[in-house]
């Protein structure tokens, strides 16, 4: 007799520290990861592949090296001919959902899944491609991320998390209700990064 496949459901948070949550020994109260990671899969040797959003999850979905990829910046195209996860798992007969960010830039905004429940919160054209070849007076090492950071009443990224943690809750009653085919939902949200805002 066959073993059924296993549902997935993948939570991703942009730049969260391990050290902060319970499960790692952290101080944070968050009973509904806790209750997730006692119930489910907890890694204790991770390592983020990348010091940047956008060549890391490219990294992550595909098994490769972002310089493999030619991802060196969050700018750069995520070529829709390099399979991953995604791909390989609903070639098993999985069903694949993306709620949320992953950075994604280019035509393909999907690279495997079939169907995306919230769109990118940033730009997926081109207007984040550095051009390596002009100097540049600017700098991004600022503290502007830090300065707006605290308490506020609504905030862009707030409002993006919502929907991606709405939209993942609707699509697992979906999945709930469907033929059985075992699932791989991604759910991945913006917060903690910068500007460090929330509403308590």
């Amino acid at each position: 007799v066959p073993q059924k496949q296993p549902n997935l459901l993948f939570i991703q948070a942009d730049q969260l520290k391990p050290q902060v949550l319970p499960m790692y020994g952290g101080p944070a109260i968050t009973p509904h990861l806790t209750g997730l990671a006692d119930n489910g899969v907890t890694f204790d040797n991770a390592y983020c592949n990348f010091p940047l959003c956008a060549p890391s999850r490219f990294s992550m979905l595909s098994g490769m090296l972002a310089s493999k990829i030619g991802a060196y910046d969050n700018g750069a195209e995520f070529p829709a001919h390099i399979p991953t996860m995604a791909h390989y798992l609903r070639i098993a007969g999985y069903r694949a959902s993306l709620s949320g960010k992953q950075h994604f830039v280019g035509p393909d905004m999907l690279h495997g899944f079939e169907e995306r429940l919230v769109p990118e919160l940033y730009p997926t054209d081109f207007s984040w491609t550095p051009s390596w070849d002009e100097l540049r007076m600017d700098s991004n090492n600022n503290a502007s991320g830090v300065i707006r950071s605290g308490v506020c009443k609504r905030s862009v990224q707030i409002d993006h998390d919502e929907a991606v943690s709405y939209r993942a809750k609707a699509k697992l009653h979906d999945f709930a209700r469907m033929d059985g085919a075992p699932f791989f939902l991604v759910a991945s949200f913006t917060h903690p990064h910068e500007p460090y805002c929330a509403l308590q």
